[in-house]
């Protein structure tokens, strides 16, 4: 996991040079939707820091994108738009055993219902540090 300024999210697929849009992610054989971006909120993640002492560094969460300020289970099967990619909130990323082997600490209870959401990217083109999220869908 490394920190970009931008991106290039594809349509129907995920982010220029990740693991999961050149296939080769842990999940990538199941092809679940959504699987090909995930964001998580920074609220979340200063949260698990702050009540359960369990800090997480830049890339530790494993999403590609970290919100602030946006509550993401509020767009759970909406389209939003992520600076000009257009996307859909297929499902929400649960936490999993996989992810605390990585991490080498428990966090599934702490982060359930919390860990972010998995997206679809309905309209590709790049995305910046600080782009604003936006809801399309009322």
């Amino acid at each position: 996991m490394v920190s970009l300024e931008h991106v290039e999210a594809r349509a129907g697929g995920g982010l220029a040079g990740d693991r999961y849009d050149m296939e080769i992610g842990h999940w990538s054989p199941i092809k679940r939707r959504g699987d090909w971006l995930t964001l998580i909120e920074q609220e979340e993640i200063d949260r698990l820091a702050a009540e359960w002492g369990l800090p997480l560094g830049p890339g530790e969460s494993r999403r590609n994108l970290t919100t602030r300020g946006v509550r993401l289970d509020t767009l759970l099967g909406r389209r939003f738009r992520i600076g000009p990619v257009v996307c859909l909130a297929a499902r929400r990323a649960e936490p999993c055993t996989y992810l605390e082997q990585l991490l080498g600490r428990e966090i599934i209870y702490p982060l359930v219902h919390k860990a972010g959401i998995r997206v679809e990217i309905l309209d590709g083109g790049s995305i910046a540090l600080g782009d604003p999220v936006w809801l399309l869908d009322d």
